[in-house]
């Protein structure tokens, strides 16, 4: 209401003077500048003030409510400690932490520790992204850097005598310096980071400790990460099994689950899945749920959401009769080898479209590996050739349904002589001639193709029959593919695998 009287009375103002000759177009030229930067939020910017999030608009996070980083909350709630103990550090004569910086992929809770941090601490929590400090206007970035410091000590004052500053996608605004040669403003605004940085000490009344975030810590600049600044740093990586069950275990607190449910089965599903993934999982199978009429999650549910999280949703293909057993022949190729390398690891084979797969093999692992030896990767290459030898035997030619098969083959085939493990022996890329490295990836390419191919020739029949269960029922369970598969042929070991083998789309 106020906008529209002041307009009204700036237009009567100037209806006025016109009609008394005034020169109005210096008037209209300034107003009309004025009014496209506002629109820009040039102004706005100056003037942008970052209050403090109080726990309760997000739900009052602590480390107790964060499940599998627990190496990293231990190693955070350490820094913690030692930062808000002010009578130790007078005493001792420590320099205080500055700042924490918190580095892993995507989804794995960096958001979650900062406020727990917060929480911990009992400090007011200040939140910001490191694209809201970069803009085109000279000057803006570092003026909104001064005042996201002088909100969080006014936030301190007014509340314990401490704040937290988190700043997400800290690789926006502390890149490299000097990559941005047509445009200083990155580098100003990084300068005034270092600056308000420096010009914390342990001594102030306000205690301020920076937390950053990043998924891209090798475009950080180095003056960041030197000492002084960002004086711990936490890795949060990729949650474990025994972390991806605890995860599991919070999101389905709230949800009501049927006595058949085995979060342990789902969290050896679920290699390489982040945090985020996990919540997606349980958030998917309570919606299946729901759609059903169902008052509890089964096990069906959690492990068709694991398919969603991974593929995505069905899609309504319809592929002919002939394309349908050449995926389904494909698939059983992958299932059939996978049992006889490592009894036990398929959980499902399904010919139904998702995503960009035409048919997917699902595995549990048994344990999350940190080392390949030869025998896992030579077991992984030959699991991924099979789709392809298995449409040779049964049709009698290959399709391009093996075409991101043969590539990630390939990939393993090149870690293999690159990690000294080939017949090449221990080498160096950057001298061998790349001709010799690819003939001896060819080499073990060639063999693990015979391999397959003497194990599935052995086994035509049962890869009929199971091509024949998958056309007319479209999906069999790991149990149901054992039984038609029979005793695998040596003990179990598993091959780390991040997802099953799928039949890409042709083309």
């Amino acid at each position: 209401m106020i906008k529209e009287i002041a307009a009204g009375g700036a237009l009567a103002v100037m209806i006025y003077l016109g009609l008394n000759g005034l020169n109005l177009m210096p008037f209209l030229f300034l107003g009309g500048l004025l009014y496209l930067l506002a629109q820009s939020g040039a102004l706005r910017s100056l003037r942008r003030e970052n209050r403090p999030l109080p726990q309760g608009a997000f739900g009052r996070v602590e480390f107790g409510h964060i499940g599998g980083q627990e190496p990293a909350k231990r190693e955070l709630m350490e820094s913690l400690d030692f930062a808000t103990n002010r009578g130790g550090i007078r005493r001792l004569g420590i320099r205080p932490i500055k700042g924490i910086l918190l580095t892993g992929p995507p989804g794995t809770g960096k958001t979650l520790l900062a406020k727990a941090a917060a929480a911990h601490t009992n400090s007011a929590f200040l939140a910001a992204s490191g694209s809201e400090f970069i803009e085109v206007y000279a000057g803006v970035g570092a003026q909104r850097v001064r005042q996201l410091f002088a909100d969080a000590r006014e936030a301190a004052r007014r509340g314990g005598g401490s704040a937290v500053i988190f700043i997400d996608e800290l690789e926006v605004l502390g890149g490299r310096r000097g990559q941005h040669t047509s445009h200083l403003e990155y580098d100003q605004t990084l300068n005034q980071l270092l600056v308000a940085m420096d010009g914390l000490a342990s001594d102030d009344d306000q205690r301020l400790l920076l937390i950053g975030a990043t998924n891209r810590f090798d475009l950080l600049d180095p003056a960041l990460l030197r000492p002084g600044r960002f004086d711990r740093i936490v890795r949060v990586d990729l949650p474990d099994r025994e972390g991806r069950l605890a995860i599991l275990r919070i999101h389905t607190a709230n949800k009501p689950l049927g006595p058949q449910v085995s979060l342990q089965r789902i969290a050896g599903q679920t290699f390489g899945f982040s945090g985020a993934h996990l919540e997606s999982v349980a958030n998917e199978a309570a919606i299946l749920a729901l759609r059903q009429g169902l008052e509890s999650l089964e096990q069906k549910h959690l492990e068709e959401a694991v398919e969603k999280v991974i593929l995505g949703e069905k899609l309504p293909r319809a592929p002919s009769r002939d394309e349908l057993e050449r995926i389904a022949v494909h698939e059983a190729g992958h299932a059939i080898v996978s049992e006889m390398l490592n009894p036990g690891s398929v959980t499902a084979v399904t010919v139904s479209s998702r995503g960009a797969a035409l048919g997917y093999v699902r595995q549990e692992e048994e344990a999350d590996p940190y080392l390949y030896p030869l025998a896992y990767l030579e077991d992984r290459v030959a699991v991924l050739m099979a789709g392809a030898v298995a449409e040779e035997i049964a049709l009698g030619s290959r399709s391009t349904a093996a075409s991101d098969d043969l590539q990630r083959a390939a990939q393993i085939a090149r870690t293999i002589v690159g990690s000294g493990l080939s017949g090449l022996g221990v080498i160096s890329e950057d001298v061998i001639p790349p001709t010799e490295a690819q003939g001896e990836a060819r080499q073990i390419l060639k063999a693990q193709e015979s391999r397959v191919r003497a194990l599935l020739r052995g086994r035509r029949a049962i890869l009929v029959r199971t091509c024949q269960v998958l056309v007319d029922r479209e999906r069999l369970s790991g149990d149901e593919l054992r039984r038609l598969v029979g005793p695998g042929r040596r003990a179990r070991r598993r091959v780390p695998r991040r997802m099953g083998e799928g039949t890409a789309p042709a083309g």
